[in-house]
């Protein structure tokens, strides 16, 4: 018999959106052909469905793209930040009037939950846009001296996790401070991209001053090495960060990194259990723990495992995974075949070197990529999913007992993009996250994000700050 208050299938409609059976680049305000006519399929994660196929840039395309945006840099950047922050001011209220297309779009796309996309995306993406469109008159006051000047075209690489959002975070600055951007989106997630470029046009943006390129590997690594590329910008895998560091060595380029983490979130045992499990479970099992910011290290003070584990076995058996367009979901579908893959193999090596496994019963959709919610015991750093980037929904727990063996075990990555504080004393929040050698350190909370606040990291987790007023200065001549 089922249980009275087991939720009732809640799906967002599709009709909301509209996709069309091809796309083209975005080169110079028009939808144009690659040059040598490859196109390449984008398939809906939670269903394995084709959503469309799209034109695939090729070298010839980046010289086009990067030609059109040198082009429209001289007038772009001429007009006074007034203007230019009319257009940004228009782009954000466009995108909060297709907020719920976009979500959902998405949603098709990437495999996240809608009310991940619908309340937690969309709404950052809008506020980006609005936040530097603020600032596009004012740069002469950000700090960065009397008359800063823009770089030129800016090419920027962003990933699949987010997919709108990543692209608003590096145009939005980018346009405020006078800069023309080509951008490349992820080959997995190529659709709402392509849809700010419709929203561009909606907008009234002059032809050039963006430019999107679909496209694999070969195509952000041409747009990397382009000669006439002033800025670029990247988020994604720490290894490919390395390589177009390797690349834009020597050269005038100016450039940011946004790479992997393996965030830890540290528990005190005065942290308030039942907020600590939640923002646990926020900070992993959100976009499927596809982050890369999760907190995938979870050090729990030694007195209060027990309680603590027990709490979030609890918490995680309410988890819902299934179809992402269903506003009842909590656990949407892993992005690709090759992510799931990753995944898979390093859960499968946790459990060969002898951590503990253990994942709620849920019922696994047979079409499309998933994975369970899965914590590992009994891990210590020398285990690989300890110390390796799984970017799914794979939480390892470790104990400490002091809070120098805390900061000792969260600072032994190599990465360090953010951390979590939980614990009831201010003083001890201060002195912690001071030790920790992480971009980003939330207190009581986990991954909350707002345009106002620099994001970056250190280390292998990268460098340079998107968002804030940080972010302005990664795209000015200072």
């Amino acid at each position: 018999m089922a249980s009275a208050f087991e939720y009732a299938p809640a799906p967002e409609s599709r009709s909301i959106v509209d996709i069309a059976p091809s796309y083209g680049l975005f080169i110079d305000g028009e939808f144009t052909d690659a040059a040598d006519g490859k196109v390449f399929k984008t398939v809906s994660p939670s269903t394995e469905e084709v959503l469309s196929e799209v034109a695939q840039a090729g070298s010839e395309d980046v010289d086009r793209a990067v030609k059109a945006a040198r082009r429209a840099f001289e007038k772009w950047s001429a007009l006074p930040g007034s203007e230019r922050a009319k257009y940004l001011f228009r782009i954000a209220r466009i995108i909060q009037e297709r907020s719920r297309e976009l979500a959902v779009l998405e949603t098709l796309d990437n495999g996240k939950p809608i009310k991940e996309t619908r309340d937690a995306d969309l709404p950052l993406v809008a506020a980006h846009f609005f936040y530097y469109a603020g600032w596009a008159d004012k740069l002469e006051h950000a700090g960065f001296g009397a008359a800063p000047r823009p770089l030129g075209v800016a090419g920027q690489v962003i990933p699949w996790n987010f997919p709108l959002l990543m692209l608003a975070w590096k145009i939005a600055p980018a346009l405020a401070t006078g800069n023309t951007v080509v951008l490349k989106p992820a080959e997995t997630t190529p659709l709402s991209a392509l849809f700010f470029a419709d929203i561009c046009r909606q907008a009234g943006l002059p032809k050039g001053v963006v430019n999107i390129l679909p496209g694999y590997g070969d195509t952000g690594a041409a747009l990397v090495a382009h000669p006439d590329v002033n800025k670029v910008a990247f988020t994604g895998s720490t290894a490919v960060g390395k390589e177009i560091a390797r690349t834009v060595a020597g050269s005038r380029k100016k450039l940011t990194l946004e790479l992997g983490g393996k965030g830890a979130n540290i528990v005190f045992d005065d942290a308030p259990i039942d907020q600590a499990v939640e923002g646990i479970v926020g900070g992993i099992f959100f976009n499927q723990g596809q982050v890369c910011c999760a907190g995938s290290r979870l050090l729990v003070q030694e007195s209060i495992q027990d309680e603590l584990l027990e709490s979030l076995k609890r918490r995680l058996a309410t988890l819902r995974l299934g179809d992402p367009l269903d506003k009842n979901t909590d656990i949407g579908a892993i992005n690709s075949e090759e992510q799931l893959s990753r995944i898979t193999t390093l859960v499968e090596q946790g459990e060969a070197e002898g951590a503990e496994r253990w994942s709620p019963a849920c019922e696994i959709p047979s079409s499309g990529y998933w994975f369970a919610p899965t914590l590992f015991t009994n891990v210590t750093q020398a285990h690989r999913i300890a110390r390796d980037e799984i970017f799914g929904p794979v939480l390892s727990v470790l104990t400490f007992r002091t809070p120098d063996e805390a900061v000792a075990k969260a600072n032994n990555t190599p990465y360090g993009l953010s951390a979590g504080i939980w614990t009831e004393k201010g003083s001890r929040i201060l002195a912690v996250a001071n030790k920790l050698r992480a971009g980003v350190v939330w207190s009581n909370t986990f991954n909350k994000f707002d345009p106002t606040s620099p994001f970056g990291g250190y280390k292998e987790s990268g460098f340079g700050r998107e968002g804030g007023r940080h972010g302005l200065e990664a795209y000015l001549d200072v």
